[in-house]
């Protein structure tokens, strides 16, 4: 990866960071007691809803911090140097609308608010979907040997 166009620490950790997010983001579902996740010894905790919720959400705050940084990089200096690849782009827009949608899901879950059961069926459905969009895009693009979201100019 001579020609990467970003620090490989910070692939690293988006890589980390999204793979983390779909595994906690699954556990919320009943699949780890279902599937008997929890019998793993040293899995148990993956069978704790609240647990699992709260990671989620501190890893929600981990994604957030990396595409504040990279934006900020992006606005400073990188959009001079490098572009978007059309997978790139593609994924930014999935990668926006997870972000918007679980940010209403965030918002859905405070005390005192209350939201019509079929907008939260429509914010569940919506991020589930871009999540599952998500990972076959990125699935696609490693295939097609185009990973890479951005290459030099």
């Amino acid at each position: 990866m001579k020609n990467s166009t970003v620090s490989p620490w910070l692939r690293r950790a988006f890589i980390a960071t999204m793979a983390a997010l779909a595994a906690t983001g699954m556990m919320q579902m009943p699949l780890a007691r279902r599937y008997y996740i929890t019998d793993i010894p040293g899995m148990a905790w993956a069978g704790n809803f609240f647990l699992v919720h709260k990671l989620h959400y501190a890893l929600a705050a981990v994604l957030l911090f990396l595409l504040a940084l990279v934006l900020t990089n992006w606005f400073r200096s990188w959009r001079d140097r490098i572009r978007l690849t059309p997978w790139g782009m593609a994924r930014a827009a999935i990668l926006t609308g997870i972000v918007l949608s679980g940010l209403l899901r965030v918002y859905r879950n405070l005390p005192g608010v209350t939201l019509h059961p079929d907008a939260i069926l429509a914010i569940e459905w919506t991020h589930l979907g871009l999540v599952m969009v998500m990972g076959a895009a990125a699935l696609l693009a490693l295939l097609k040997k185009q990973s890479p979201y951005a290459r030099k100019r």
